[in-house]
């Protein structure tokens, strides 16, 4: 080799050495821009992986709180078995002491398949008797004259379990057998007072020989968790119950338990009560998570009847395993279905929106290089060289900020598994990396001209084009025809065409707004050329001039106000769901009633309700029940509510809860009234009001009512559905002033905001059975699950980013023509344009964009909402527990304007906003700044 070529190679090399890396000279020259994107793929992927995390973190919680909160009873599981076989009598006695029964416990937990976990703190052993035992002990209580009847347990660890209020703790002296005359018993506080029962009070319990055996009540007790599992799966052991005989008329008895200690368990043999042995399990809901659903469902089915229940007869003999925890699971898993369609459309619509965004910024970063790259293509720059330096580049940023977002997101929401998140965010990373050299190096497939115009204006749409649209809109139609159809709840999962319907929809409204956009413009171009001044006609020639590749703006803004204008109107709606059914629950903002409506209260109570703070209004009513109506000339054949109220208090009631308004002046008797002392006719014929039912049965002709309110004859003069006084479906409604016994049963409170504390201790002074009821307080019970708040927090977390992915699609929007914009305000004013001529030109050429896309998404927010409204329930969102959740069978969707308004005001906002920075910075540069030779813009 020849000293000339290796001097040669030495200098290549170094001139190679010389050469600074791509990625690194790109990130110095244009570090603003990198770290934009950064922090764009930094939010937007820890949106991505925060969604799917929130949605398990609230299924989770959803899931423990109904297994171990919401009626915890229904998910413990219990296995009973029979007593021993009568043989050896110490033998029965010692199966059934706590000693041998704990070891048969301990046995079963450690038998449980897996997800079945037991909660040791709430769980219990014994042995109870199955049959009530009458006690004839004179001085207990008997409402109708019927003796109690008690049961008897012994359930383990009680002392762990409750507080000793009197007394001493039961215990056993020497060996308890079947031959055992005495035994020691605790009660609770409740049991103690509802059938007179002290420290040192004794029952007489009568046993298969004959023998009675006494059980001395030695402790007063008060459980210190009484909704757990361990009191409420077997309620009578903390609360008595009063309980009525078959029949029309039925007398009532009280129904109670006495809790004996472990070891006195041989003594309830001898008793007439059936006694069986019983274990309690209940479940530990503390680890189990929403994947768990279906494993624990085929478990709990197999311990029921199953390969797992022959084992745990193996362990307790011929032992019955019997829980409803399969019927919680079941409801569970409608509720999380019907829940999770209704997010699933909230977050394919911020998705979507995401998308376009990111694919938004990918085409201005492109444009902005579009020099920089065809250069590179002239000098012969592959594509694949060009391409693949392009994506070394964005994944220097992309990666970090995705990997940096995904962190902040597990961080933020925990209790969640890891992999669904990990998705969303690598998706993010790869959409933006992939579609950034994408959109660039596509562009430079072809050498391109200068000067050639690619405005909406004057863009033809290809057949290419045409063929996509009308695909888009079948697909649309076909999504919005399966919701209004089926709704959204799909069998199976979620349906993602059915829940991308407001996406499509909003696509569609883009794709036909972006064809008609150029008509108002050419309109509003030749009206304005006719006028003086050159800013009008400047401002309109510019905005249709603007890039045909605005579209994908126009497309963010349309389905981020849709989407956006959706939430809002879902949360609306589940407030205005939960308001009407906390007004069906007390039918006033506040209601004072005693038993059953029909106990009349006391005038000094009307009066001190009346001077109670917050109240407006009282309606005084009279309600019986059962009135006998004759329908025909055949007799009575008919039974109603009997309603009396004042007609103009009533009627704005009605009018104010739109409980069946109606016109005061409908209930107004005609005719002379009777003088005074005289009582009235039972011929006068009194105006009513209806229920539908009634009102057909009475027909046009007067009807006689015998009621205790008097006996007289009746008109119908009107029909309405409901009525606030009462939520039967048969109801007459009278003037009370016509009334011969009146007298007042219920009070109806309106007013903003009525003194809880002062309506509670007026109905005290009147007496201990009178009741109130708040509306506020119905109110408040809807909102308690971590089902529902989850969801609720998802909605208004996806309204946050939809209005803010809508204010971004607008400003990348400005900046991809703001150097145009800036060397065109450089010409003008060189031409003598003012500075506030050119805030104007600004504002007006932004405005026609801003226009469309804030009235088209105000349009198709309003129009997809109606269109999907049919489709979509929202009752199990809004009124999945709750004292009242039965009250409404459906909870509609239905436009919210303030959500349809306020996004699309903020888009003009922001583009008038933007555009008045941009004129103000653009004045502040001068002219030779902008003005170069040779510059294209």
């Amino acid at each position: 080799m020849s000293p000339r070529s290796d001097s040669g190679r030495s200098a290549a090399i170094a001139r190679a050495g010389a050469c600074a890396p791509w990625v690194r000279t790109r990130l110095r020259t244009a570090p603003g821009a990198a770290c934009a994107l950064g922090l764009l793929v930094l939010l937007t992927a820890f949106l991505a992986a925060a969604f799917p995390r929130a949605v398990d973190a609230y299924e989770t919680k959803g899931l423990r709180h109904e297994v171990a909160v919401e009626d915890s009873w229904r998910s413990v599981l219990e296995l009973t078995a029979p007593p021993p076989a009568p043989g050896v009598e110490a033998e029965r006695e010692a199966a059934v002491r706590g000693a041998a029964l704990g070891a048969v416990y301990r046995k079963v937990l450690a038998g449980l398949p897996e997800p079945v976990r037991a909660d040791t703190s709430q769980s219990s052993y014994g042995i109870h008797t199955t049959e009530p035992i009458a006690a004839g002990e004179e001085w207990l209580p008997r409402p109708s004259g019927l003796d109690p009847e008690l049961t008897y347990a012994t359930p383990s660890a009680l002392p762990a379990h409750a507080t000793l209020r009197d007394g001493a703790w039961p215990t056993v002296h020497g060996e308890v057998t079947t031959a055992a005359t005495e035994v020691e018993a605790a009660v609770t506080e409740a049991t103690a007072k509802a059938l007179r029962l002290k420290v040192g009070s004794t029952i007489a319990v009568p046993t298969r020989d004959g023998r009675p055996l006494t059980v001395r009540i030695t402790g007063i007790i008060a459980p210190k968790l009484p909704e757990a599992a361990y009191w409420s799966s077997e309620r009578l052991l903390r609360t008595p119950s009063l309980v009525a005989k078959p029949g029309t008329d039925p007398p009532y008895y009280w129904i109670a338990a006495l809790l004996l200690p472990p070891d006195a368990a041989p003594a309830l043999l001898a008793t007439t009560g059936v006694p069986e042995p019983y274990w309690r399990i209940a479940p530990d809901a503390d680890r189990l998570t929403a994947g768990d659903v279906d494993r624990l469902r085929s478990r709990v089915a197999s311990l029921e009847s199953g390969p797992e229940l022959l084992k745990l007869r193996a362990l307790a003999g011929a032992a019955t395993l019997t829980t409803d925890l399969d019927t919680v699971l079941t409801e569970y898993d409608a509720m999380r279905s019907a829940i999770s369609q209704v997010v699933t459309v909230a977050a394919v619509g911020i998705g979507a929106v995401a998308a376009v965004v990111l694919l938004m910024t990918g085409g201005l970063l492109a444009a902005r290089r579009h020099s920089e790259l065809a250069l590179l293509r002239s000098r012969g720059g592959s594509l694949r060289g060009i391409g693949g330096r392009l994506l070394a580049e964005t994944a220097v940023t992309t990666v970090p900020a995705a990997a940096l977002g995904l962190m902040l997101a597990v961080a933020a929401v925990g209790q969640a598994r890891l992999w669904p998140a990990v998705t969303g965010a690598a998706a993010v990373a790869v959409l933006v990396c992939v579609a950034l050299p994408l959109s660039t190096t596509l562009r430079h497939r072809r050498p391109l001209l200068h000067g050639a115009r690619d405005d909406m204006m004057t863009a033809r749409p290809s057949r290419r084009r045409t063929v996509g649209e009308l695909t888009l809109l079948v697909l649309a139609v076909g999504a919005v025809a399966a919701l209004r159809r089926r709704g959204t709840a799909a069998d199976g999962g979620s349906d993602f065409l059915v829940s991308a319907a407001p996406v499509l929809v909003g696509l569609i409204a883009a794709l036909v707004l972006a064809r008609l956009y150029p008509l108002p413009l050419r309109l509003a171009s030749r009206s304005v050329a006719r006028l003086r001044g050159a800013i009008g006609f400047l401002s309109l020639a510019r905005a249709g001039r603007a890039s045909a590749s605005g579209a994908p703006a126009l497309l963010a803004l349309l389905v981020a106000l849709t989407t956006t204008a959706f939430g809002g109107s879902v949360l609306a709606a589940v407030a205005d769901a939960r308001d009407d059914a906390a007004v069906l629950a007390t039918r006033a903002d506040a209601r004072i009633s005693g038993e059953g409506n029909t106990v009349p209260l006391p005038d000094r109570l009307v009066r001190d309700v009346r001077k109670a703070g917050g109240v407006r209004e009282v309606a005084p009513v009279q309600i019986e029940y059962g009135v006998a109506l004759t329908t025909s000339d055949l007799g009575i054949d008919a039974r109603a509510a009997l309603v009396g109220v004042d007609p103009g208090t009533y009627a704005r009631l009605a009018r104010a809860t739109g409980l069946g308004p109606f016109p005061a002046d409908r209930l107004k008797a005609t005719g002379a009234a009777p003088g005074k002392g005289t009582p009235p006719s039972k011929d006068r014929v009194l105006p009513v009001l209806a229920s539908p039912a009634v009102a057909e049965q009475l027909g046009k002709q007067p009807r006689a009512v015998n009621a205790q309110a008097g006996d007289f004859k009746v008109r119908v003069v009107g029909t309405v559905t409901r009525t606030p006084a009462v939520d039967t479906a048969d109801f007459l409604i009278v003037d009370a002033a016509s009334l011969i016994n009146r007298q007042t049963t219920t009070l109806l409170v309106t007013g903003d905001s009525p003194d809880a504390k002062a309506l509670r201790a007026a109905a005290h002074r009147a007496g201990s059975k009178f009741f109130v009821q708040l509306r506020s307080e119905e109110r408040a019970a809807f909102v308690d699950t971590p089902m529902q708040s989850g969801a609720e927090r998802i909605y208004t977390a996806a309204i946050a980013a939809g209005a803010g992915y809508a204010l971004l699609a607008v400003l990348l929007s400005l900046l991809q023509a703001a150097p145009e914009r800036t060397a065109l305000l450089a010409r003008l004013r060189t031409m003598g344009l003012t500075r506030r001529q050119g805030r104007r030109l600004l504002g007006l050429e932004a405005t026609p964009q801003a226009l469309l896309a804030a009235v088209g998404g105000l349009l198709v927010g309003w129009a997809t909402i109606a269109l999907l409204a049919p489709g979509v329930d929202l009752v199990q969102l809004a009124l999945s527990s709750g004292p009242g959740s039965d009250a409404l069978d459906t909870a509609q969707l239905r436009a919210d304007p303030w959500s349809l308004a306020l996004p699309a005001l903020g888009v003009v906002a922001l583009a008038a906003a933007v555009a008045a920075v941009q004129a103000w910075w653009a004045g502040r540069r001068g002219s030779i700044t902008e003005l170069r030779a040779g510059d294209t813009r």
